[in-house]
């Protein structure tokens, strides 16, 4: 491998990790914030793809669907928070069970709006040429992916560190008893939650689109790998989605270059690996969600 080859493998692992971290942040809000294990995730990652494929479609405008298609996945988690999965706070197998169904209702209803073969989306004007890295090219739009990962990043660290509903919700995490008898309304707070975590799904499908294609399984191939992510970070743990986000992105990446046979496996091991050394995940806590 030639350092431009190590150089270029190693952005394509930043690039694939970010998308794996946009979505594990969101499964680690909602469950290390909710105690609700989302099995949707996935679905709404692959509804997002499917509106930005929509609205570039109609309008040629792939910064419109950037800000449109988070919105309305969000709007969409605001209204089956309370319908669904309210009632079934901190009852796993039973959110296990309703998210799987809202996951095959959501395929089915792609299925039947979009048909089920392969769309491609193209790269927004200005981000779908290539650069030159230690004299090789590489395409603008995956470094773009990388740069918007980093934007949502310092977004959600600021809102959760920097502001006083950031701060209810830190503490509900901790104590919702607490927080509850302080006077404060956690269910709108948990509603908050669960729309800025399925809105990140949505925004990983968008950027996901112009660079992996758009299909009717893309979420539940990529639902896996983001468990993944979730469990070697440590379940519910935000810096342990960046760190192992990142990781598995990597592996991934240099894996498919030298053994593309072991991809799909390889991750599972470092998975078994950590869980032997370290039951919690990297950055997990015991009883976080207690």
């Amino acid at each position: 491998m030639t350092p431009a080859t190590a150089v270029v493998q190693a952005l394509n692992g930043m690039s694939f990790g970010a998308l794996l971290f946009i979505l594990a942040a969101g499964l680690s809000l909602i469950f290390g914030m909710m105690d609700v294990v989302n099995l949707a995730h996935g679905a709404f990652y692959m509804l997002g793809a499917y509106i930005t494929l929509t609205v570039v479609q109609r309008t040629g405008q792939f910064w419109l669907a950037l800000v449109l298609a988070p919105l309305l996945i969000g709007v969409l988690g605001l209204v089956i928070e309370p319908l669904l999965l309210r009632r079934l706070r901190g009852r796993h197998l039973d959110q296990v069970l309703l998210t799987i169904g809202v996951s095959l209702v959501i395929a089915d209803l792609v299925g039947l709006t979009w048909g089920r073969e392969i769309r491609s989306i193209p790269f927004p004007a200005g981000l779908d040429h290539a650069i030159s890295i230690m004299g090789g090219d590489y395409p603008l739009y995956r470094l773009f992916v990388i740069a918007v990962t980093a934007a949502a990043l310092v977004a959600l660290w600021l809102f959760l560190e920097k502001t006083n509903v950031g701060l209810i919700i830190r503490a509900g995490s901790r104590d919702a008893l607490m927080v509850r008898a302080l006077g404060l309304d956690l269910n709108r707070i948990w509603l908050l939650v669960f729309g800025i975590g399925i809105g990140m799904a949505g925004l990983a499908g968008v950027l996901a689109g112009p660079m992996r294609g758009v299909y009717a399984e893309m979420g539940v191939e990529i639902i896996i790998e983001c468990f993944v992510v979730v469990v070697v970070g440590g379940m519910g743990s935000l810096p342990g989605a960046i760190v192992a986000g990142l990781l598995m992105g990597e592996i991934v990446s240099l894996t498919t270059f030298f053994a593309p046979r072991l991809a799909e496996i390889v991750v599972f091991v470092v998975m078994a690996v950590v869980l032997l050394v370290r039951p919690s995940g990297l950055f997990g806590e015991a009883g976080l969600a207690e």
